[in-house]
């Protein structure tokens, strides 16, 4: 099935509008739409990340306590994760640019929503229909692909996805800065007129993105469910998202303690410092990108998992304090998030090469493994800083870095299948039947 996309800007505008099909590929996408495409991740995603630092204010401002406050940020992951679910696949059957600048303008209305709101229950409402519009950042990531021509496709996600993580670091500094500036409303006001702009410079520079497949929502959520049954690279690549994920959550959930505590004992906005240094990691997994492009996805994936492994007793070190516990903390801060990010980039070029007819499903399927594996290690740290502290949540990240390892040495020794791509329209058309999926692959291998 040909998927035909196409680039808006005037300079960037092909001479063609070539097919996604054998032979031909997308036009090539301008490095300023590629960043285009990074700033709208990261500050989709920013959304429910800016709520937590203003807790202890939002708390006094709406009169309650800080355990009832903390709902706003469960609610927006719980959004967020529904919306994976349920909204993301959309990305492979409705024309992406128009779905993707309706939700950021339904993420700026509820962003003014709950500005505005004047007690708990209503901004939890409004909360709730901004972590499900932030999603739209993991509709922006297969579309970015989708444009993308195969020798760019790895660098393009690469930059995208640095945005995305970006945007989770730096959000917290920003909501920090602009609370102080004025009150937590500006922060949400803020966010409001950015999604609002770029919504309107979307629309301005891209061209419709025609739709990959056609088929019904109930066809299409099954068949998400088909493409992990069919696929062992994406059931593999969806554990080792989990492991990454849980990894990078450990870190951000335990350090926040350690630095709030003895030795350290820092307040908000100086905790808040620390995620530049993340900034730092992401930005330079983008190479992680342009080795996939060249062939080498599987030694990117090796190296992040050596990396992941490898940050952890870096880690450990910083529980001693002082000048040189600060230097391990921030060295480990910034090889993790290398190691995660490219790690995530190389999974997202692994499966968007094997399934390029589904890749807003593929999507699907691995960031919700990915979320889960954050909400376990989240729980995880949270219940077991209080009796092992900070050695003991360094020891868990190892472990799951191990678990990591173990998988993709499963990878190694009985690869999944990677070439050719599965056979487009296949999990749509029989979305229930993962055997007529291997089928479908098995004739487009004899081709």
């Amino acid at each position: 099935m040909n998927d035909p996309q196409f680039v808006a800007s005037d300079a960037a505008r092909p001479r063609t509008a070539p097919a996604d099909g054998p032979g031909t590929g997308p036009p090539t996408l301008s490095r300023a739409t590629v960043l285009l495409l990074a700033v709208v991740c990261g500050a989709a995603v920013a959304n429910i990340y800016y709520a937590q630092p203003l807790m202890p204010v939002i708390s006094r401002a709406l009169g309650v306590s800080q355990g009832a406050g903390g709902l706003v940020i469960t609610v927006s992951q719980v959004g967020y994760a529904l919306s994976l679910a349920l909204l993301v696949p959309l990305g492979d059957v409705l024309e992406r640019r128009r779905l993707v600048t309706v939700l950021l303008g339904l993420s700026a209305l509820a962003l003014l929503g709950a500005a505005a709101s004047p007690s708990l229950g209503l901004l939890l409402a409004a909360i709730a229909v901004v972590g499900a519009t932030s999603a739209v950042a993991q509709i922006v990531v297969p579309m970015a692909a989708s444009l993308a021509p195969d020798h760019q496709r790895g660098s393009a996600v690469g930059t995208v996805m640095s945005g995305l993580l970006i945007g989770i670091m730096v959000a917290r500094t920003v909501a920090g800065v602009l609370a102080q500036i004025g009150d937590w409303q500006l922060v949400f006001v803020f966010a409001a007129v950015l999604m609002a702009a770029l919504a309107v410079t979307l629309r301005l520079v891209l061209r419709p993105v025609p739709r990959p497949e056609s088929s019904t929502y109930r066809q299409l959520l099954r068949s998400v469910l088909a493409l992990v049954r069919g696929e062992s690279l994406l059931r593999r690549r969806m554990a080792l998202a989990a492991v990454g994920m849980g990894c990078f959550t450990v870190l951000w959930t335990a350090s926040s303690f350690l630095l709030a505590g003895p030795p350290y004992e820092f307040g908000p906005a100086v905790i808040g410092l620390f995620g530049l240094a993340g900034v730092v990691g992401a930005a330079a997994a983008a190479r992680a990108g342009r080795l996939a492009d060249r062939g080498h996805g599987r030694r990117v994936t090796t190296g992040g998992l050596v990396l992941l492994a490898v940050s952890w007793p870096v880690l450990a070190i910083a529980g001693v304090g002082g000048p040189s516990g600060l230097i391990a903390l921030t060295v480990g801060i910034i090889v993790l998030n290398l190691a995660q990010q490219s790690l995530l980039i190389s999974h997202q070029s692994a499966i968007y090469r094997r399934a390029p007819h589904a890749r807003s499903r593929v999507t699907t399927a691995l960031m919700v493994s990915a979320f889960a594996g954050a909400t376990v290690a989240s729980a995880l740290t949270a219940a077991l800083y209080q009796f092992v502290g900070w050695p003991g949540v360094c020891g868990l990240g190892l472990v799951i870095a191990l678990a990591g390892a173990g998988i993709w040495i499963l990878e190694l020794v009985h690869p999944s299948p990677a070439e050719p791509p599965a056979a487009p329209s296949a999990a749509v058309r029989h979305p229930v039947g993962a055997g007529r999926v291997s089928s479908c692959r098995e004739e487009v291998g004899r081709a």
